[in-house]
């Protein structure tokens, strides 16, 4: 399957179907991510080798780092269809079975953010993955009994961010568990120069630099500053991005050099500033911005922690020696003790 260039910026695309034109079609174009995609690539040979369903994948780590593409690869290399759904919208045994029996032979099915599904709609998975086979109660009281029903063979992949979440019976299920990590600047420039051919834009090597070092170890996030490039580098009449334009246009997004967006730099200077850099509990913190607290542990707070931008105390989060540096502020005399509660 060949990529698909988007070159007329008078007919674009809204940027949810650029975001899924630039998604990679095959493991071979895929970049990053190498001990998974190697592993992945013997697995995929392997069953089409043996005409059968790949065993079920599990995918964890971090938004925006290649899972949805990952699966859709998958249900590609193995020329079969693809059904996908997430764990919040299955509420009901119903509607996993009427999923499950929906599918064709050796058919993908994707589940995102699996660690959200109900314990209830959990267990009808248990026997499909395990037996290919379907649980049905028919009747109520003592005189219900269990229909079993056989589906067909398939490969369940699961996405995820927090493993931990998981039970263990459903943990255990997966035969194929793979994490995937930041991406390196060098994996991040390659996916930039690709993007930008896709999207008919010029990017020389100074600029793909540029876009890859501010897009946070993200593709998703390296793939959304490309799409904003280009809008400036079209309305300047740039035929070519390099450093100078890709720097002018990223701070016009609010986007520094460390990849930190403005909210990220109202915590750091509520923690160095605001609170003078004593340890801020993380509900003072939410308040503090105007943001959920939730929002702040599960979106912001782990890059920040990645970058050693904060630390978490015994008594809550404090701004390290590098966020007042890169603030451009003096650090405290006394350090403070980083490390977990």
């Amino acid at each position: 399957m060949s990529d698909t260039r988007l070159t007329d910026p008078n007919d674009r695309p809204d940027d949810v179907d650029i975001d899924r034109a630039l998604r990679p079609q095959r493991l071979d174009v895929f970049v990053g991510q190498e001990p998974a995609r190697q592993k992945l690539a013997i697995f995929l040979e392997a069953a089409r080798q043996r005409e059968e369903a790949l065993d079920h994948v599990l995918l964890a780590g971090p938004p925006g780092l290649g899972k949805t593409s990952l699966a859709r690869i998958i249900a590609t290399e193995l020329q079969v269809g693809f059904h996908t759904t997430s764990g919040p919208v299955i509420e009901r045994k119903g509607d996993l079975a009427a999923i499950l029996t929906a599918l064709e032979p050796n058919d993908v099915l994707f589940i995102d953010e699996i660690h959200r599904l109900g314990r209830a709609v959990e267990e009808v998975l248990y026997p499909a993955m395990e037996d290919f086979a379907l649980d049905v109660v028919l009747g109520q009281g003592p005189s219900a009994r269990t229909l079993r029903l056989d589906l067909p063979p398939f490969t369940l992949v699961g996405a995820t961010t927090r493993t931990g979440l998981l039970s263990g019976p459903l943990l255990g299920r997966f035969g194929v568990v793979e994490r995937l990590n930041p991406y390196t600047s060098d994996e991040l420039g390659r996916i930039v120069t690709r993007s930008a051919g896709l999207l008919g834009l010029d990017v020389d090597a100074s600029g793909a630099e540029q876009i890859a070092a501010r897009s946070r170890g993200t593709p998703r996030i390296a793939n959304r500053l490309v799409r904003r490039v280009r809008d400036v580098a079209q309305v300047r009449g740039t035929s070519v991005v390099d450093a100078g334009l890709a720097a002018e246009a990223l701070d016009l997004l609010e986007v520094d050099v460390l990849g930190l967006e403005p909210l990220d730099r109202r915590l750091l200077e509520c923690l160095a500033s605001t609170f003078e850099g004593r340890p801020v509990g993380l509900g003072t913190l939410a308040d503090s911005v105007g943001e959920a607290a939730d929002t702040i542990e599960d979106v912001y707070e782990p890059y920040l922690l990645q970058e050693g931008l904060i630390a978490r105390t015994p008594r809550g989060r404090v701004a390290t020696p590098r966020a007042y540096r890169h603030l451009g502020l003096e650090p405290p005399a006394e350090a403070p003790v980083l490390f977990d509660p």
